[in-house]
């Protein structure tokens, strides 16, 4: 019976156990009770392994390596440990080693029971696994790893012991895909880590890696994944690269700390090697620059050319005729953007080649604006009382939205990202209404100048007109005058504002950081002084670091290693990524376009001052009527005067509309500057946050702290709102006291509360 029992334990089946662990019927009569309880203990011990074994040897043929690195492993671990205890088991039994067989005849099963008792916890756990392993038909790495990580944080010592080889089984085979992807570039066809575009796959990532971890994994698998497949002149150096390996091989993501230092140093050294061999410095300022000239409208002659060929273009779409030559497509805007650069700095720069207009709506057949009273007074009220929705102004420029886009290719894609270009084109939009707004606002000063200079000939020094509209005419021209005055005034003090305090102030200091920086990565890298050791001076081509040859290492590497780097002189992708989105957050904060209470004004404003250019335009360039115009049966008019009356309340509607939307403007911004600032993480973030945010008085700076401390030029950053407050009350107009201000006009007995702004 001894050898029997032995061979069930061995995973071979019997006639003592027919179905399960249950001793035959036949043999229970002549068995003491004792004996029928070890038999079936050991009875239950041969069932699981017998399953344990069957379930490894179906789940072996899955297609995932690391189901099959766990199934490879255990087994090594049943046989080395469990396979072994039998034979030595039996072994013991043949010599009649004292320790088992009692007076050299006879074998207790209480004595081979207990020899067996620790692998009832082991066998149970795993057969608890196995069963789990097969519920799942498909396993990815991460959970699996996680699920092994959590059976091994238990109490009974050979239970974790058997669970954490297990796990470090998978972590190796996991461990080898990584290296794969970091050092390589390369994805496996079976459980790849990452998508073809080099995204980290759902469940490719155990939850032992931290996010630092995940994003460094993902940005240096992209980098040199897309260094292999673009076939670059340079690849990483192979002597770098085993360095990693055996980097890689030394830890375990379950050691944290280790693996997110190792991780760390790696995407250091490839960063800098990308810095010195891939995208330079060159590359990032031509892209920079080409960024702020035409999305930023820093490139002023192009973008007035550009608005006037726009104009030129809707025009000629309106006077066509039917037919598809009437519609305005995509590339009717690309033919604009070459003509606009005709003539201009732009029309020799190749990077205007990366820019397109995108119609969301599809093309678009031009109608004419409709100049009803849309009543923007109500309708701020309203925004400013109930929550606010995202304000946009990218269908300011050609009545639809329009979106400029910038082409990004290899190796910018290294730097610049889709959120990124989303903040440029939300920008481009905002500006380029602002400077089309105030073009048709100066056109609309020139009309009305030389329809004065026209009258002023055959009227004198009056008006014209009989003695009745004398006053009246006299009355709505200054009237006119007046508003086209403090519409040209705000327009040229928000627009200069943004442009020179804002624009040129944040362009300058973030080339001045960019360019110290690479100043101060360069001594330190190659252990000589910079021509200039003035902050935000260029280096020379004499001073820039060489090109990383075979025979050479990468700064992090040499005798200018990461250790003797200090992290503020590192320049990799992560700090010059830093340096732009601080940039960006500086100029949504610094232009208004993340005020949510202001956006909404600002748009009001900028289409009453459109309203009022076009109604001037409808009028035929004059206020006005003309002379000959008054009383006739084409003005429409029984008397005379009647068409100056008409005009004078259009005139005076919108000039009370501008004025209490100066009023609010200026109150918003006044509130703003006493809000509490908050950071954030991300510009587009920062955007979309305050684009639904329902404080409506907020001023935000969105800018990050480091270590607790601000970052240098933060102040200067809320300064800009005070510089803008300054600006718009050089005469003390806002800041007076406002009761009674608007009361002419009014009746005498209007509550005094409405005069005071309470009500």
């Amino acid at each position: 019976m001894i050898a029997e029992v032995l061979l069930v334990l061995a995973g071979h089946s019997s006639s003592l156990f027919p179905t399960d662990h249950k001793v035959h019927p036949d043999f229970v009569p002549l068995l003491h009770p004792g004996e029928q309880q070890c038999l079936e203990s050991l009875g239950h011990i041969a069932v699981r392994y017998r399953k344990i074994k069957k379930s490894c040897a179906a789940l072996a043929r899955s297609p995932s390596r690391y189901i099959s690195a766990l199934c490879a492993k255990l087994n090594a671990i049943l046989k080395d440990d469990y396979e072994n205890l039998v034979v030595e088991t039996e072994a013991k039994v043949l010599t009649r080693d004292t320790s088992l067989v009692a007076a050299g005849s006879f074998v207790p099963l209480s004595s081979i029971r207990a020899i067996f008792a620790e692998w009832d916890a082991p066998l149970a756990a795993l057969e608890a696994l196995t069963s789990e392993l097969e519920a799942e038909e498909r396993w990815q790495p991460g959970p699996l790893i996680d699920l092994l990580m959590v059976r091994s944080n238990t109490g009974v010592h050979r239970v974790a012991s058997i669970h954490a080889r297990l796990c470090e089984a998978v972590q190796r085979v996991w461990i080898t895909q990584l290296q794969a992807y970091l050092i390589h570039g390369t994805l496996a066809s079976v459980d790849p880590l990452a998508s073809k575009k080099y995204a980290l796959a759902e469940g490719s990532m155990p939850k032992c890696v931290s996010a630092q971890s995940r994003e460094s994994i993902a940005y240096v698998g992209r980098a040199i994944g897309t260094v292999r497949d673009a076939q670059w002149e340079k690849q990483f150096p192979r002597n770098i690269a085993i360095e990693h390996t055996k980097l890689l091989d030394s830890v375990l993501p379950q050691d944290q700390y280790e693996f997110d230092r190792v991780i760390g140093e790696i995407r250091t050294t490839v960063s800098e090697w990308l810095w010195l061999n891939v995208l330079t410095q060159s590359d990032v300022e031509e892209a920079v620059d080409s960024l702020a000239n035409y999305f930023l409208i820093r490139n002023g002659e192009f973008a007035l050319s550009l608005i006037r060929e726009l104009e030129r273009l809707t025009i000629s779409r309106l006077t066509g005729r039917a037919g598809p030559t009437t519609m305005i497509r995509e590339q009717d805007l690309h033919l604009a953007l070459l003509r606009s650069s005709l003539g201009t700095t732009a029309q020799h720069d190749p990077s205007l080649s990366h820019l397109r207009f995108h119609l969301p709506s599809g093309p678009l057949r031009p109608l004419l604006p409709s100049l009803a009273h849309a009543g923007p007074l109500r309708d701020v009220s309203a925004s400013l009382a109930a929550p606010h929705e995202t304000v946009s102004f990218d269908d300011l420029l050609l009545g639809t939205p329009l979106i400029l886009n910038y082409t990004v290719s290899w190796p910018l894609d290294l730097f610049l990202h889709a959120s990124d270009l989303h903040i440029y084109a939300a920008l481009f939009a905002y500006l380029s209404a602002l400077r089309k707004t105030h073009t048709r606002i100066h056109t609309c000063w020139t009309a009305l100048s030389n329809a004065q200079r026209a009258r002023r000939r055959w009227t004198g020094l009056g008006e014209g007109g009989t003695v009745e509209d004398l006053g009246v005419r006299h009355e709505l021209l200054r009237h006119g005058w007046g508003v086209v005055r403090d519409m040209t005034w705000f327009l040229d003090t928000l627009l200069g504002y943004v442009m020179t305090d804002v624009v040129d102030t944040e362009f300058r200091r973030m080339k001045g950081v960019l360019l110290g920086k690479t100043a101060q990565l360069a001594r330190q890298t190659t252990g000589t002084q910079s021509t200039s050791d003035v902050p935000g001076a260029a280096q020379s081509p004499q001073t820039q670091p060489p090109p990383l040859q075979s025979s050479s290492l990468p700064a992090s590497q040499s005798a200018a290693s990461v250790t003797s780097v200090p992290p503020s002189a590192r320049l990799d992708f992560s700090t010059l990524r830093e340096i732009h989105t601080s940039y960006l957050e500086r100029l949504l904060t610094g232009s208004l376009l993340a005020n949510p209470s202001l956006t909404p004004i600002i748009r009001a404003i900028l289409e009453v001052c459109e309203r009022f250019a076009a109604q001037v335009e409808r009028w035929g360039g004059d206020v006005l009527p003309a002379l000959l115009f008054e009383g006739s049966i084409a003005g429409g008019g029984d008397r005379v005067g009647e068409m100056v009356e008409e005009r004078h309340g259009v005139v005076a509607e919108i000039h009370e509309t501008f004025n209490t939307l100066l009023e609010s403007f200026y109150e918003q911004l006044s509130q703003s500057t006493t809000q509490q600032p908050f950071s954030a993480t991300d510009a587009s973030k920062s955007m979309l946050y305050n684009m639904s945010s329902v404080n409506a008085s907020g001023f935000h700076t969105f800018i990050r702290t480091k270590k607790g401390k601000r970052l240098e030029g933060d102040e200067e950053v809320r300064r800009h709102v005070e510089r803008l407050l300054l600006r718009l009350d050089f005469n003390g107009e806002f800041s007076k006291q406002r009761i009674g201000r608007n009361s002419k006009g009014r009746g005498e007995d209007e509550d005094i509360l409405v005069q005071g702004g309470l009500v």
